[in-house]
């Protein structure tokens, strides 16, 4: 806006160096890296520049949110001013300038002006604008041209009340420059301009860099593009990794087929406290090469420079250093694929023992580690609280409370439905309906109806929450939705997708309330074949909101025989007839209570873990669900055959197979040409002497299962959803907990002519965008649950282990075996683990594995997949990153196997 004049004299810290009144004005770099500092409260009074927003917008998408936020929030003080729309400001570039240079020269001029223009108005006290730059050649030039200018570090040192400040500076050296010392360990970065030639020339290739949770010593990087081949390129050892970090985008080079090698199989977990512990490194790196059958190898790469950097805030804890009065301290982050990060900071004996954030700032060719810094303090690790928080940072989570721009999209209350809401409605509220969920739910998406119609034949209705009647299309409520994407269900808690007012009040279809829906109604035959399908907005009344167990109760009573019963009974014979057709068409069922832990399935209810056993009246529900689903698929897809959003399910490839095969082979035969094939030779392996291999069998395949996916039908011609063996499958019925659902609605309000259309909708490549998101998002909240599923079975068997002294001995059984290692999964607990034969300082006994069985031998022993072993479980204080659980093999003994091996609650998610 207009420059900040006499309405706002600054009054911000006081300053050694600037004791007056005075304002800041960062360069573009500053910003860049200093954005945590910017945000501290302490900051105030700050002029971004237009030039300064604009180049940051073209740099770094997650520091421009967070600019503006910042210069909106009013208690800041921070105003832009747009000096290249300002007569006296505006600069042209000059012949043989860079843009860079330019960039620079119209900053220092900005800050000239303003100096002098607050120097007119202010007759009093005098205003000064402080040029903050960490560039060294842009201050020598500001300094002789007459602005006061200090480097970020300089200032926020001399903000001597505020000591706390100078942890969140990020350490960034000049570009070039190492830091002091240390021999180079790492092959230099290839810069960008010469990366894009080399890969447009085809001699790099472009992709994104996945890290290995198991070996820190190698990673994957899924190329970019349409290329079959080559589609993952395997990158090993230090200096191949090249300093890439999880999720970056990074070039590779190839290396000769000579020296192409077989994903490793070893369990390796970055240790090393020593920074100048290299040759260990180099010894592991030995580790890596094992002989492998030519068949294994795999096209193999080094990376030679970065294309664009993905960082993001890391939780984590910090590692103390063991030199006294030391300020460098080594941080570990929560997350196993990122490295340790290096950070300067006063305040180390404070943070031990607390989950803290760090930010990474650059890593030099001859650090061991990236170097950081310290950016907060979340609390006391193991403390609920700060481990859910945790829990939803590091899952990306959204969830702060809703802003004050998208509560007021919410109608005001006391809400009735009005003459204008029942236009292109049908009034339902006669029918006998009801709704049936777990325990204590409060946001009931979806009721049932079933009656009997003159012609003999059934009339079924599913009747889903309206809430795209609530929600608008792109105003913040919307848009706010749109980015949380799902509701995530941890075990004490909800993060909701749409404020509580819609979620458990005027969407969820509770009891005895007139409630807006879109309805999906047929007309069935009595052996539940459909004989006409219509859609249509209403207005329903449920009669009752029942639990699983309360309905199951209704329909097993022989004294119960009223409406809502005989309408559950009637949907309960139904269901029973659709599922059998299900399963003969080749679905998979692999809910079991166990699996259940291990899998979301498309319909069922977030983890919910009191309910061990399965109803009927789970699958009564789970079956209409689908059928409406499916129902809604083929209408949305006929109306609008370009942008229907639907979600389908990859078949597996076969060598996705290959483990469980190869496990099951001496047990059972499994068939995986088809999802028929798979589903019936699991249910024929049952063993009268192991009644739990069937279980196992079941947690193993949906390892080998891809991903289910939205996506938009105009981009894409495979629509087939595997799990379910249906040829077209969306999301309709969970609006108020998935995002997906709302456009469905959308695309189904259209279709009827219930609702206007409006350009976002039909347009498939915003729609492929928008898929990628919610897939994204849903997988970060599947993963979420599965962590703090684990985070509160350790948190209550941790209690279980106190009272025996901290030592327990559990039957488990082994899902995987490894080169070093074997990953268990204890029945009891549900927790998965991984039993380590190799320990820092400890005699390693003889290994030998086989991938074809597969089998470890450890000494004289042999280990299959599928054993049952005794492991002994024992709490571990020496580690305090990754929950605090060892486990030891006890039977069957291993000769000298003293060895205590790690339980990392991270495997378990």
């Amino acid at each position: 806006g207009s420059a900040p004049g006499l309405e706002a004299r600054p009054s911000g810290p006081a300053s050694s160096l600037c004791p007056g009144p005075h304002f800041l004005l960062p360069d573009t770099n500053l910003l860049l890296h200093q954005i945590d500092i910017l945000e501290d409260p302490v900051i105030k009074n700050v002029i971004v520049l237009q030039t300064v927003l604009q180049e940051v917008r073209n740099r770094s998408a997650p520091v421009y949110k967070r600019i503006r936020d910042v210069i909106q929030n009013p208690e800041k003080h921070f105003y832009s001013f747009t000096n290249e729309h300002h007569r006296e400001t505006y600069i042209e570039q000059k012949r043989g300038e860079t843009s860079n240079d330019r960039n620079d020269r119209a900053i220092r001029v900005a800050v000239k002006w303003y100096s002098e223009h607050l120097r007119k108005i202010e007759d009093e006290e005098k205003i000064q604008v402080i040029f903050l730059t960490n560039d060294r050649t842009n201050k020598e030039k500001a300094l002789e041209e007459g602005i006061t200018a200090y480097t970020c570090e300089e200032y926020i040192k001399s903000l001597t009340a505020n000591p706390e400040l100078v942890d969140r500076l990020a350490c960034v050296s000049d570009e070039g420059k190492e830091i002091e010392g240390g021999k180079i360990i790492f092959p230099e970065h290839i810069p960008l301009s010469k990366l894009q030639q080399g890969i447009k020339s085809g001699i790099y290739l472009q992709g994104t860099y996945r890290a290995n949770r198991e070996n820190y010593l190698e990673a994957t990087v899924w190329v970019h593009g349409d290329a079959e081949e080559n589609k993952e390129v395997i990158v090993q050892g230090l200096k191949h990794l090249n300093r890439a970090i999880h999720e970056d985008i990074v070039a590779v080079e190839l290396l000769a087929k000579d020296e192409w090698v077989a994903p490793s199989s070893v369990v390796l977990q970055d240790d090393g406290q020593n920074e100048e512990d290299i040759e260990n490194e180099e010894e592991k790196e030995n580790i890596l090469k094992t002989s492998v059958n030519k068949d294994m190898l795999r096209p193999t790469g080094r990376v030679v420079g970065i294309i664009k950097r993905n960082w993001r805030p890391y939780c984590g804890m910090l590692s103390k250093s063991q030199i006294k009065e030391a300020r460098r301290h080594l941080f570990t982050p929560a997350d196993r694929r990122i490295p340790r990060i290096r950070i300067e900071t006063r305040q180390a004996d404070t943070l031990e023992g607390q989950r803290i954030i760090v930010a990474i700032d650059g890593w030099p060719r001859n650090s061991r580690y990236p170097n950081g810094h310290f950016v907060k303090n979340l609390g006391s690790a193991g403390d609920k609280e700060t481990e859910t928080e945790v829990l939803l940072l590091e899952h990306d989570v959204p969830h702060q409370a809703f802003s004050q721009a998208v509560l007021s999209f919410l109608p005001k209350m006391p809400w009735s439905i009005t003459e204008e809401d029942m236009k292109h409605r049908e009034d339902l509220r006669h029918l006998i309906v009801c709704s049936v969920d777990p325990p204590g739910c409060t946001d009931i998406d979806d009721a049932l109806h079933c009656r009997e119609i003159g012609n003999g034949n059934l009339e079924v209705g599913v009747h889903i929450a309206d809430v795209s009647h609530f929600i608008r299309p792109g105003n913040a409520l919307d848009e706010e939705s749109v980015k949380r994407g799902t509701t995530v269900y941890l075990c004490e808690k909800r993060i909701d997708m749409v404020p509580e007012l819609l979620s458990s009040n005027l969407c969820s279809l509770r009891s005895n309330v007139d409630r807006l829906a879109f309805s999906c109604i047929w007309e069935m035959n009595h052996k539940a074949e459909i004989l006409k399908t219509r859609f249509t907005k209403s207005i329903i009344n449920s009669k009752a909101s029942l639990t699983y167990a309360e309905a199951q109760m209704r329909i097993d009573s022989a004294a119960m025989n009223d409406d809502i019963t005989i309408s559950l009974r009637g949907l309960n014979k139904l269901a029973k007839i659709l599922k059998k057709k299900r399963i003969d068409n080749g679905a998979l069922t692999l809910a079991s209570p166990e699996v259940r832990f291990h899998m979301d399935s498309e319909t069922h209810d977030p983890i919910d873990l009191q309910t061990k056993e399965l109803k009927e009246t789970n699958s009564m529900v789970e079956e209409f669900m689908l059928l409406a689903n499916i129902s809604v698929a083929q209408k949305i897809y006929d109306e609008f055959p370009e942008f229907a959003l639907l979600r389908k399910h990859p078949a597996p490839p076969p060598s996705n197979y290959d483990i469980l095969v190869k496990a099951a082979k001496s047990k059972a035969k499994i068939k995986t040409d088809s999802a028929k094939a798979l589903a019936e030779s699991l249910d024929k392996a049952e063993s009268p002497t192991f009644p739990y291999l069937n279980t196992l069998l079941r947690i193993l395949t949906t390892r080998c299962m891809m991903q289910a996916v939205y996506f938009c039908s105009g981009m894409d011609n495979d629509f087939h959803h595997y799990g379910l063996a249906s040829p077209i499958y969306t999301h309709f019925t969970s609006p108020i907990r998935r995002y997906a659902d709302i456009i469905v609605h959308r695309l189904l309000a259209v279709a009827i002519g219930a609702d206007r259309t409006y350009p976002e909708l039909t347009d498939k490549h915003k729609l492929a965008e928008m898929c990628k998101n919610l897939n994204y998002r849903h997988k970060m909240a599947q993963y979420a649950q599965r962590a703090s599923v684990a985070f509160h079975t350790q948190a209550s068997s941790s209690e279980l282990f106190f009272k025996t002294k901290g030592v327990v001995n559990e039957d488990a059984y082994i899902l995987f075996v490894r080169k070093n290692a074997i990953v268990v999964l204890i029945p009891k607990y549900g927790l998965e683990g991984t039993v380590f034969f190799e320990e820092k300082d400890k005699p390693t006994p003889k290994l030998e594995y086989n991938s074809e069985v597969p089998s470890l031998t450890v000494e004289d022993t042999t280990l299959h997949v599928f054993d049952k072993v005794k492991v002994n479980v024992m709490l571990d204080d020496s580690n305090i990153q990754h929950q605090k659980m060892r486990m030891v093999l006890i039977e069957p003994k291993i000769l000298g196997n003293d060895m205590p091996a790690n339980l990392s609650a991270e495997a378990s998610s």
